[in-house]
């Protein structure tokens, strides 16, 4: 059983609201805050224990709310009038689906902000760049604009609903996993943006065709006037423009260069795809321009960290994509990189990884469940001693064994092209490991 979509919410007052998954993001944190002001009876629900939520349920110490954590209770999901779920809970947990078969309704963060939120949405979805291409169409139309960025990056903008205003912008990152859960309210975003398309999350989705489904419905509840921004050089974008029930806009990567501060040709094609989104608003290229050259990118995005000993150290561990790590490489020169890879397994194939390594790097570390397959897609594809390959069983041992296969002048780059769910709860905590471990 399903629930049948609706853009109308609920009143939430004296209704028994069972939030599913806390989580340590924000996301789970501000809707039970925001929850909790409407004057909703709300229980959390989690599979982890207290101690591994204690930095989210200190947050929460002003909120009369019911925990039931290390694990999920059935009553707490079919008792409910209401569950708000979050994106990183399966679909196919045995109480959500009980709570559907009862007829309970659901919703997300995402969704209860959409349903509620007056200002005009710009949506910003892909495999890799959202988060950068996010942050730099805030920082564009932040300018001229009232500009609040959040979704999928930052923090729940929920508790900020009252402060935003309809002449304001709400500038939101959007995964696959938030927009499989649109058909529930039936919105997208007024201005639409996706980067690109390439395999990811297939764990989760099962297929490539079941995660672009997901993908589009970032535009597919759009209106005629709406505005879907698509990326000139991926060839799947024709057949989504086709598809897009308002106004379609294209960026080209290859377009005129912005003057940045932040490496690699993939930032300019970022670039290009926030102009094309805050250019829907009014606002010119010379104003676009201006903004974007003082970006000075995002944590754990081709972060540099430290120089030490003649070489360099850079963290982009939010990179859990074999694009993403290839897309890293060709931020810096051929052969320079001993590259730290690997992680849990989100069922993608690591071919084209393994020959990019295989042609660029000068070293490449694995490490986590997926190291040996990438060890092997990089031993298909070399053809001479470089680069040297190493297992590493975490990410300490990993960098200690790039600082061994580095000189005077490479790169040490942690690009992982994997989730961090082996050893982290989340890319941010590896890539802070990561920062403590260079720079100790």
């Amino acid at each position: 059983m399903t629930t049948k979509p609706s853009s109308q919410p609920m009143q939430l007052r004296g209704r028994r609201v069972t939030v599913v998954g806390l989580g340590r993001f924000g996301g789970g944190i501000g809707a039970v805050r925001w929850l909790c002001g409407q004057g909703a009876s709300v229980t959390v629900s989690d599979k982890a224990d207290r101690a591994a939520l204690a930095d989210s349920i200190a947050q929460l110490a002003d909120c009369d709310v019911e925990l039931h954590l290390g694990g999920h209770d059935e009553a707490d999901f079919v008792e409910a009038d209401l569950l708000v779920v979050s994106p990183a809970v399966p679909p196919d947990l045995p109480p959500l689906q009980a709570a559907a078969a009862a007829g309970v309704a659901r919703t997300t963060e995402i969704n209860l902000l959409l349903q509620r939120c007056e200002a005009r949405v710009v949506g910003i979805t892909g495999s890799v760049g959202k988060s950068t291409t996010t942050a730099m169409t805030g920082e564009i139309l932040g300018g001229a604009f009232t500009a609040h960025v959040g979704g999928n990056i930052g923090g729940s903008l929920l508790e900020a609903l009252e402060t935003i205003a309809p002449d304001h912008v709400v500038v939101m990152e959007l995964s696959s996993f938030q927009l499989a859960d649109l058909p529930q309210v039936a919105i997208s975003p007024t201005v639409a943006v996706v980067t690109n398309l390439q395999p990811n999350h297939l764990d989760r989705h099962g297929d490539m065709a079941s995660y672009a489904a997901a993908k589009k419905n970032i535009f597919a509840f759009q209106r005629a006037d709406d505005v879907l921004v698509l990326n000139r050089a991926d060839p799947v974008m024709s057949d989504w423009a086709a598809e897009a029930p308002g106004k379609v806009e294209w960026f080209d990567p290859t377009d005129e260069p912005f003057d940045l501060i932040v490496p690699g040709l993939h930032n300019q094609a970022n670039a290009q795809a926030a102009w094309a989104a805050a250019r829907q608003f009014g606002v010119a290229r010379d104003t676009a321009a201006a903004a974007l050259k003082g970006f000075s990118g995002l944590p754990h995005r081709l972060q540099f960290v430290v120089r030490r000993d003649g070489m360099s150290y850079v963290n982009d561990s939010k990179c859990t994509t074999p694009a993403g790590t290839i897309v890293a490489m060709e931020a810096f020169g051929p052969r320079g990189c001993i590259v730290i890879v690997g992680g849990s397994d989100k069922g993608i194939d690591f071919d084209n990884l393994g020959a990019a390594l295989a042609g660029r790097a000068k070293g490449v570390v694995t490490m986590g469940p997926t190291g040996p397959a990438i060890a092997a897609a990089v031993e298909a594809h070399r053809t001479g001693d470089l680069p040297i390959v190493r297992n590493a069983p975490d990410l300490a041992a990993a960098v200690e064994h790039a600082r061994k296969l580095a000189s005077a002048d490479d790169i040490v780059l942690l690009s992982p092209a994997c989730a961090s769910f082996d050893q982290f709860d989340n890319y941010e905590r590896r890539g802070e490991a990561f920062v403590r471990l260079v720079t100790a």
